[in-house]
């Protein structure tokens, strides 16, 4: 069940929040070796049997950290945002000099010899890279194995799965091995993993983080953003993160100011949607679970309605436009390596090439009428409340749920309509630690705001992290626990 504190013998650096270790270190009331040794300890401790974390390098992670200290001097005020701070890129993000395999064995020695625009702007800010987080394989599905690394496992329990893609990420901050971590969302990669582990997600407005190098830069339904274990610390990576480039022609400028941590939530008009009004299955538990946590939103001052934007058609038109981007920049490689590729690998892309102009071309014009009802609603309500994700964490040695709420699922990708659903808008949504099953396991609820909105959206979603107060929650994850089979 959850548990506050970390095991007996734990630093308590790696349970520090990581806007707090920045100042720790630029204070030089602790050295960047000291938290640097302090996370690697942790990794040596749970990472066997989570298997978040790979690519791990820790003589390069330490000689970078020493070269921090050597040159630092008390009472700067012109260190970078993320000084010091260990961070793991998702391996599905190219970083020069390190490994980027995107979980698929076509990539296993591959090199690249330039960084993602966000984790070369992660390393300016300061952050110290020690490896790469584990990813499904080439990022698909949100379920994190592949057949290079093996299988992400849910620090809550180890026989769950920790979602995906960016599931190596969000499992290793839930088990202390990080502060912050980077990730990408198309169909709710970054906020279906915050929901199963206990962290907090962001997919941000399309454009807000730019993507270099991207090979369809001006689609909807990829993004990067950022994730961390409290909304402030979210903030705190976000911009680093966002921030228009000239290498990316769909760039957005989103205004973030300095973090307001009193900001009122009184009147604040929010809708609550458990199925976005499509009749999505959800689990019982999921739903039942969540009703408190809206209610104790309403209680604290919030002006909270039943309400659901239109968004019929959405699952239809993101489903096209997906199939239509794998098949986009995964064809090539379906045809090179197709023995060396998974099932769901060649079936999506496959999808893709039997579509026609016209259902693409329908797909773009829905999303133009999804963007005009999602401006209808945001003028009457402030913020969309609704599931992240309609199960709570599954059985990790199922692909993906087969079934939901007693509802065959056909494929891989329609167990997760609501997340997906969502993409669609283009809007920021935000997954927030909201309560647990019975077995403990984590439920996060989604909060949707309007376009560009993300310093608000994440003021808004401090607020109720206060209200709910499940962020600081730690798995009963310790060294008895992570060794021998998983069970």
């Amino acid at each position: 069940m959850p548990q506050t504190t970390i095991g007996a013998g734990v630093s308590e650096l790696v349970n520090t929040s990581a806007v707090d270790l920045v100042a720790l270190m630029q204070n030089g009331e602790a050295s960047v070796v000291e938290v640097m040794e302090a996370h690697l300890s942790r990794i040596e401790e749970t990472n066997a049997q989570v298997n978040a974390i790979v690519a791990l390098d820790t003589d390069r992670a330490m000689d970078a950290a020493r070269r921090l200290d050597e040159a630092f001097t008390r009472g700067r005020e012109d260190l970078p945002a993320l000084y010091g701070l260990p961070i793991a890129h998702k391996d599905t993000l190219p970083a020069a000099g390190w490994v980027s395999t995107s979980g698929t064995s076509v990539y296993a020695n591959r090199i690249p010899d330039v960084d993602h625009i966000v984790i070369e702007r992660e390393r300016r800010a300061g952050a110290v890279t020690i490896g790469r987080t584990n990813v499904p394989e080439l990022g698909l599905g949100s379920h994190t194995f592949n057949p290079v690394y093996g299988q992400t496992h849910n620090p809550w329990d180890l026989s769950r799965s920790a979602g995906g893609s960016s599931g190596g990420a969000a499992a290793a901050l839930t088990a202390r091995m990080l502060p912050v971590a980077d990730g990408s969302d198309t169909g709710g990669s970054l906020r279906t993993p915050a929901s199963f582990c206990n962290v907090v997600g962001l997919r941000p407005t399309v454009g807000a983080v730019p993507s270099w190098p991207e090979a369809v830069p001006w689609s909807r339904l990829s993004v990067k953003g950022p994730l961390a274990r409290t909304v402030r610390d979210l903030h705190l990576l976000l911009t680093v993160q966002a921030g228009e480039d000239p290498r990316f022609p769909a760039g957005r400028h989103v205004e973030l100011g300095p973090w307001d941590t009193g900001a009122s939530i009184r009147g604040v008009r929010a809708a609550w949607s458990p199925d976005l009004g499509l009749d999505l299955p959800v689990e019982a538990e999921v739903r039942e679970r969540l009703v408190p946590v809206v209610e104790a939103i309403a209680s604290a001052g919030v002006a909270v309605g039943e309400g659901t934007p239109d968004l019929s058609g959405a699952p239809h038109a993101f489903s096209v436009l997906r199939a239509w981007q794998m098949e986009a920049t995964l064809g090539p490689l379906v045809d090179a390596h197709r023995e060396d590729l998974g099932s769901s690998v060649i079936w999506n892309v496959e999808l893709g090439r039997q579509l026609s102009g016209p259902e693409i071309g329908g797909a773009e014009l829905h999303s133009a009428v999804i963007s005009e009802r999602m401006r209808r609603f945001f003028s009457e309500y402030d913020f969309l409340l609704c599931p992240v994700v309609q199960v709570s964490p599954f059985d990790g040695r199922l692909d993906y749920p087969h079934e939901v709420a007693g509802v065959p699922m056909r494929d891989y990708l329609e167990w997760m309509t609501l997340p997906s659903t969502i993409t669609m808008t283009g809007c920021p949504a935000v997954s927030l630690p909201a309560t647990f099953t019975a077995q403990g396991l984590p439920i996060g609820i989604q909060i949707v705001g309007k376009p560009g909105s993300e310093q608000r959206l994440l003021e808004f979603a401090a607020a109720v992290e206060e209200i709910v107060n499940v962020s600081h929650m730690v798995p009963p994850l310790t060294s008895a626990n992570c060794s021998g089979e998983v069970k």
